[in-house]
C-alpha cells in the first residue's frame, strides 16, 4: 500500500509476451500503439509517419498489410523502424507468413476468418519460426454470423466467445505468445466484454474503442472506456483510435496513462480554465507551452494558472510554476517555493528555458543513477 491508497491501481495479473523487445503483460510497463495510415507499400512515407509516431512516444506501431505490395515493403519498413512493428492482416493468410518472414513482431489476425484449420497451422509455424507474438483481434462490428444468430445483437458474451473460439484456434497449435482485443465503437459494450474476458483468460490484453471518433470526441469515449478499465487494473497495453494523425494517438494514449499514474512521459501540464482574474492569457500561453514542450521526455510537471486564487497551491505540488499577477508580473515557482517573476514579454521563452534546463538536470542524474549501478555490479 502507498501513502495515498486511493491512487493505488491494483493490475490484472497477466502473463507476459514479448512484441519484439517490448514486454507486454506481467508487470511491464502498459504500452502505447498506434496504426499508420499511409499506403504500406508507399516504404518512404510509412516510415517517415512511423518515425513521428516513435518521436510522440510510440512503443508499438501497427501496419495494415491488404495486399503483395504491401508485404514487399515490409522488410525496409520494418529494417528502418526503432520500435516493433506490427502486421495488421485480414483474410488473407499468405500475407501473414510475407510479414512474418519480412520482419514484423506481431501479427494481428482473426484466426478464425483466414480459412481452414491448415492455414491456421502455417501462420503459427511462421510465428514461431520467426519471434512473432500474434494479436486476436475481436470486433463488434465483423463478429461471426453464427454468434450474430445466437445473441441476436453484438453483446459482451458473443465478443468473449469470439476470443475464446480463436484463442483455443492457436492453444491447438501449441501457440500460446498471444493478445487479445475484444473491440466496439460502444464503450459499454467494450468495458463489460473487456471485464468479462480479463476474468476468463491470463493472457495480457490489447485495450480499445474502436471507431471512436475525431480528435475531441474520440479521445473522450477513448478515455471513459479504456480508462475505467485501467483504472481497475485491466489492460497491458492500448491503441486510441481517432480519425487525426497517428501521432496525436500516441499524446492521448500517454495522457491517459500519465492522468491514473501508470505512464509518465514529458510534461505534465496543470492550468486553470481562465476567468476575468487572469494576469495573461491562460489559453493561448499553454497551447503555445505545451507545443514548445513536445520535445521533452522525461518526466515533469508544470503549473499555469492566471492567478493567485489557486497558482500558489498548485505551483507547490509542481517542479515549475506560473501565476499570474497583476501590470503583466507574473511569480515563478521553482519546486514548489516562489523564485521570481518574469514579465508577460519573456513569458513563454523563460518557462520553455526553465523546463528544459530542469529536463536536462534530471536526465543528467538519472545517468550518473544507473553509471553507478553498473559499477556497483
Amino acid at each position: 500500500m502507498s501513502v495515498r491508497p486511493w491512487r493505488d491501481i491494483a493490475r490484472r495479473q497477466s502473463r507476459q509476451i514479448m512484441v519484439g523487445k517490448v514486454p507486454v503483460g506481467g508487470d511491464a510497463p502498459i504500452s502505447v500503439q498506434t496504426m499508420t495510415n499511409t499506403p504500406t507499400e508507399d516504404a518512404a512515407a510509412t516510415i517517415d509517419q512511423i518515425r513521428r509516431c516513435e518521436e510522440a512516444g510510440a512503443d508499438i506501431i501497427r501496419v495494415s498489410c491488404p495486399d503483395e505490395a504491401s508485404t514487399a515493403a515490409m522488410p525496409l519498413i520494418t529494417r528502418a523502424a526503432k520500435v516493433p512493428i506490427v502486421a495488421d492482416i485480414h483474410f488473407h493468410y499468405k500475407r501473414a507468413l510475407e510479414a512474418a518472414d519480412a520482419g514484423a513482431a506481431c501479427l494481428r489476425i482473426n484466426p478464425g476468418n483466414i480459412g481452414s484449420d491448415a492455414r491456421v497451422a502455417e501462420v503459427v509455424r511462421a510465428a514461431k519460426a520467426n519471434g512473432c507474438a500474434i494479436r486476436i483481434g475481436v470486433n463488434a462490428g465483423s463478429l461471426e454470423k453464427d454468434l450474430l444468430e445466437k445473441y441476436g445483437e453484438p453483446c459482451p458474451e458473443a465478443l468473449v466467445e469470439s476470443a475464446l473460439d480463436h484463442i483455443k484456434l492457436l492453444q491447438d497449435h501449441d501457440f500460446h505468445e498471444f493478445k487479445v482485443a475484444v473491440k466496439a465503437s460502444d464503450v459499454f459494450l467494450a468495458a463489460a466484454a473487456y471485464q468479462q474476458l480479463a476474468e476468463a483468460v491470463d493472457c495480457p490484453l490489447h485495450l480499445g474503442i474502436t471507431e471512436a471518433g475525431g480528435l475531441i470526441g474520440g479521445t473522450v469515449k477513448s478515455s471513459i472506456g479504456m480508462g475505467s478499465l485501467l483504472w481497475f487494473g485491466i489492460g497491458d497495453t492500448i491503441r486510441v483510435s481517432l480519425s487525426a494523425e497517428p501521432e496525436e494517438e500516441v499524446r492521448v494514449g500517454y495522457e491517459i496513462l500519465k492522468a491514473l499514474g501508470l505512464r509518465q512521459r514529458g510534461v505534465r501540464v496543470v492550468s486553470c480554465p481562465s476567468c476575468a482574474r487572469q494576469g495573461f492569457d491562460v489559453i493561448r500561453t499553454v497551447e503555445t507551452l505545451e507545443s514548445r514542450l513536445q520535445h521533452i521526455r522525461v518526466p515533469m510537471s508544470l503549473s499555469v494558472l492566471g492567478c493567485v486564487v489557486n497558482g500558489p497551491g498548485e505551483a507547490r505540488e509542481t517542479d515549475i510554476g506560473l501565476t499570474g499577477g497583476g501590470n503583466g508580473k507574473h511569480m515563478v515557482y521553482l519546486s514548489g517555493v516562489t523564485d521570481h517573476t518574469v514579465q508577460d514579454a519573456d513569458m513563454i521563452e523563460h518557462i520553455v528555458k526553465l523546463v528544459e534546463a530542469k529536463a536536462a538536470e534530471m536526465e543528467a542524474a538519472q545517468a550518473a543513477a544507473e553509471a553507478e549501478a553498473v559499477a556497483a555490479e
